[in-house]
């Protein structure tokens, strides 16, 4: 009888939507980005779905941007050239152009497991400090 009734339940909550059916949660990973730094909440995932609501937080004017890039390397040790990273090395996942102080904007990306570098490429904004590692897990 029990195992009828969670059977029913599991059913239910199909019909329902409320439980994925490949497995894996759609994340939503909130994103602020300020005058030097990313900063994500939460900072994992798992493989799927995943929207970033990018938040331009920083004082002034700053306008920002957001680059999710799939590559092992360190954060912190990307190839610049002239103020900006070589987005042509990696593989890029996708990105939130032209993102005005107050403002918020939505990307959604279907992300394997593995490491991902999280980077604001306008010129000189890397340099400054606006980038994070990212890792989806399986």
């Amino acid at each position: 009888m029990v195992d009828r009734n969670r059977a029913a339940f599991a059913l239910a909550a199909l019909a329902l939507g409320v439980v994925p059916l490949n497995g894996h949660a759609d994340a939503t990973i909130h994103v602020k980005l300020t005058d030097n730094t990313i900063q994500l909440d939460p900072g994992t995932a798992k493989a799927g779905r995943v929207t970033f609501e990018v938040n331009n937080a920083a004082n002034g004017n700053t306008e920002h941007e957001f680059v999710v890039l799939k590559t092992d390397m360190d954060d912190a040790h990307l190839p610049v050239h002239k103020g900006m990273v070589t987005e042509s090395r990696f593989h890029k996942m996708g990105e939130v152009e032209d993102l005005t102080q107050g403002s918020t904007k939505r990307l959604s990306l279907k992300l394997a497991p593995g490491r991902y570098v999280l980077i604001c490429n306008r010129p000189g904004h890397y340099e400054m400090g606006m980038h994070t590692s990212f890792v989806v897990a399986p």
